[in-house]
């Protein structure tokens, strides 16, 4: 922490009326016992109190809030033969990431432990949650109401909350932040005062006040309108990476590009460069030859707006990547699906970052709520490619687009995920999969519909699809959950 920022929290906090239960006063008491306990109720009172940082600080007089000093060295002090910091560590739970700062004054030396509001869950010291009541540091299970509320606040809790930069002046916040993309692709004017366009970005949180009459830059506006994400310590590793290939496998690589723009101001930059990656197809029209890109230009914003929107954040040194090979193009996010990868198309999407995911609807970066993957599955069925595939891989998310290839070239699973994919479209369109229409979305020849049967046939074995009426064997097929 800059000492300036030092300075000025200090003094904000010893301007409060009094302890709050996410700020708490000490002398000279650094017993490893208290500082544990205090920990935890002060990050969950923190939590309950919507503040994302908590404070225990020693040096400042209780009642007067003077500077009284202490002789608290944190460096010095162990519990057997661990340092306090290590010990701590292990006795907390959710591990916080605890800072302490030293500040040497006129009238004594002050140091300052921050500590992180509960993100995940009631933050335990030596299995026990603990919690502030008015001055008190108690048991929280002690007060049922507050940890109901508590668990509340932690489920509301998101990561484009989180501080990505403190205590940065007005100069600095439009240094880092392209606040000129940001107006316009909200399509708001933009105001000519400064604080009034700092406090626009603030209502859509991505700045927010800090002490001193300074800035923080909150995650949100990081990683979405950041000039460089590699001004950014915490985000920098969620840049997007492009990675062509040549051939179908990863042994020769032929491009390789880190973007390093915030996601909304870079996006038609970072699909600028993947379409021109991409490889031309001949198509015959009704009345002219044109060349146009082999995945649906709709598929590929959808999916990587997807990877964006939905990776899970808080898996740290990992972001997005898209590869393109020779045969396909596949696109990664950290974080596995929220809902089952086989109900992807029909199901509305369950996203980790809200803020973020209605940011980017707002901005037409991505479909409106529900309707990507849809039009992403629609669109490879009107340029007959290969079905899609959508999977879980460990702690990831996958989407794979399959470059163009004859019926006769699909595998019997891709032909099979066809029939499923197909069966779902039908269904959201009110309507029901037949031979015929199967025959249509794999450009099977009518009289070869017999093949169609036989891939109805293994989906249906698959438990992927049922008849839409059993009784009724013409009246087509719905996929199973239907």
């Amino acid at each position: 922490m800059l000492e300036d920022r030092l300075i000025a929290l200090v003094e904000d906090l010893r301007r409060l009326p009094a302890e709050l239960p996410w700020v708490e006063f000490k002398k000279n008491n650094y017993q490893s016992q208290m500082i544990g306990k205090s920990v935890s109720a002060l990050a969950n009172s923190a939590r309950l109190a919507d503040k994302e940082v908590a404070y225990l600080v020693w040096g400042i007089e209780d009642e007067t809030h003077e500077i009284v000093g202490t002789d608290f060295e944190v460096a010095r002090e162990t519990v057997g033969k661990d340092p306090l910091e290590m010990w701590l560590a292990k006795m907390l739970d959710p591990r916080p990431h605890l800072v302490f700062h030293s500040l040497t004054t006129g009238e004594g030396k002050v140091v300052v432990l921050e500590i992180p509001a509960a993100s995940h869950a009631p933050v335990t010291f030596n299995r026990q949650a603990y919690i502030r009541v008015g001055s008190a540091t108690t048991l929280l299970s002690d007060h049922r109401d507050k940890e109901g509320a508590l668990w509340s606040k932690i489920q509301a809790f998101a990561w484009e909350r989180g501080v990505s930069k403190h205590f940065q002046s007005t100069e600095e916040v439009i240094d880092l932040l392209d606040a000129d993309s940001y107006f316009e692709l909200t399509k708001q004017p933009k105001p000519f005062e400064t604080e009034k366009m700092l406090l626009r970005l603030a209502e859509d949180f991505l700045i927010a006040p800090d002490v001193g009459g300074k800035w923080k830059i909150l995650n949100l506006g990081a990683i979405l309108f950041a000039h460089r994400l590699d001004a950014f310590e915490n985000i920098d590793r969620k840049a997007i990476r492009v990675i062509e290939y040549s051939g179908k496998d990863r042994i020769n690589t032929k491009r390789r590009r880190i973007g390093n723009k915030g996601y909304a101001s870079g996006f038609e930059g970072l699909l600028g460069y993947i379409n021109r990656l991409l490889p031309l197809n001949e198509h015959i029209g009704q009345a002219f030859r044109e060349e146009r890109r082999i995945y649906p230009e709709i598929a590929v914003r959808e999916l990587v707006a997807n990877s964006l929107i939905h990776q899970d954040m808080t898996i740290r040194g990992s972001g997005p990547m898209i590869e393109i090979f020779d045969d396909r193009m596949e696109i990664t996010n950290p974080g596995p699906s929220l809902n089952d990868p086989q109900r992807i198309i029909d199901l509305p999407p369950r996203s980790r970052n809200e803020n973020l995911a209605s940011i980017m609807r707002r901005m037409k970066i991505c479909e409106e709520q529900g309707t990507g993957i849809d039009k992403t599955v629609n669109a490879a069925e009107i340029f007959q490619l290969p079905p899609p595939d959508f999977r879980t891989e460990g702690d990831n998310m996958k989407a794979i687009l399959l470059a163009p290839r004859q019926f006769g070239e699909m595998t019997q699973a891709e032909r099979v995920r066809a029939a499923y994919q197909h069966a779902v479209l039908k269904v959201l369109a009110n309507s029901k999969m037949t031979n015929s229409s199967l025959c249509d979305r794999l450009g099977i020849a009518r009289q070869n519909a017999a093949q169609a049967s036989r891939i109805i046939k293994d989906a249906l074995k698959s438990g992927l699809i049922r008849p839409a009426d059993p009784d009724a064997p013409r009246a087509g097929y719905v996929p199973q959950w239907a």
